[in-house]
């Protein structure tokens, strides 16, 4: 009886971390997967144990001693291998680096663009050209480092006047116009295909995504499913 009830305590562990593992890190905050699903699982036990009026005592009570000798194995594991640490707690992912927008990175982390433009905004970068590199940590937070030129010195530091930030107006999300937002900026689509080929870019649809700079430049992030970022974080 108490090997059946072990056996089905592990296996809710596994289910339930398969579905964290798919939900996406922003499920997590500032846990690891295996923490919030641990604390899940362990605080569901504890429920039962309380509330449970038809089973003995002693089945959740074990279901609870078998998690805690789980979290200890994995805690054992995670501090000797590095691969095993990366599976059970994830790592950083690469969403822009050195002016590449990494489409497939995106998708990994459960990121639609728009929710990354609002977060550089949240932030203070008010535009991609802005940022060297995004990445999203295993926290489900994002990191932002500063381009080399848009280090955090202030005007007065130069003794020049300070100029407003203003906001970056999206062209094109995912090879679609947005024909809106560019009669809004009074451009027209003959300005888009010239701004393209300045970029080397031949269609609409080939880009990623394309953002209206001010004064009258477009910052475009081709599509390439092919990329692949470095490996910064080995």
């Amino acid at each position: 009886m108490y090997i059946t009830l072990a056996l089905q305590t592990l296996g809710s562990f596994v289910v339930l971390f398969i579905l964290a593992k798919i939900s996406g890190y922003r499920q997590i905050s500032q846990m690891s997967m295996f923490d919030y699903v641990n604390g899940i699982t362990i605080g569901s036990i504890a429920a039962e144990m309380a509330t449970g009026l038809d089973a003995h005592w002693s089945y959740p009570l074990t279901s609870m001693v078998v998690f805690g000798l789980l979290t200890l194995a994995v805690s054992c594991l995670t501090d000797h291998s590095l691969k095993f640490r990366r599976f059970m707690i994830g790592e950083p992912i690469i969403l822009l680096h050195n002016g590449k927008l990494y489409k497939q990175n995106l998708k990994k982390a459960h990121i639609n663009i728009d929710e990354l433009l609002e977060s550089c905004r949240i932030n203070g970068y008010f535009s991609l050209s802005e940022l060297q590199t995004i990445l999203m940590e295993s926290s489900g937070k994002f990191s932002f480092i500063p381009a080399a030129g848009q280090k955090p010195v202030t005007a007065s530091d130069m003794n020049l006047p300070a100029e407003a930030d203003s906001l970056s107006a999206v062209i094109i999300t995912d090879g679609l116009l947005l024909t809106r937002n560019l009669k809004a900026l009074g451009r027209d689509e003959n300005w888009v295909h010239k701004k393209l080929q300045q970029a080397n870019c031949k269609t609409i649809s080939s880009v990623f995504l394309a953002v209206f700079e001010q004064p009258d430049e477009l910052l475009v992030f081709p599509k390439d499913a092919d990329q692949t970022p470095p490996d910064l974080l080995s």
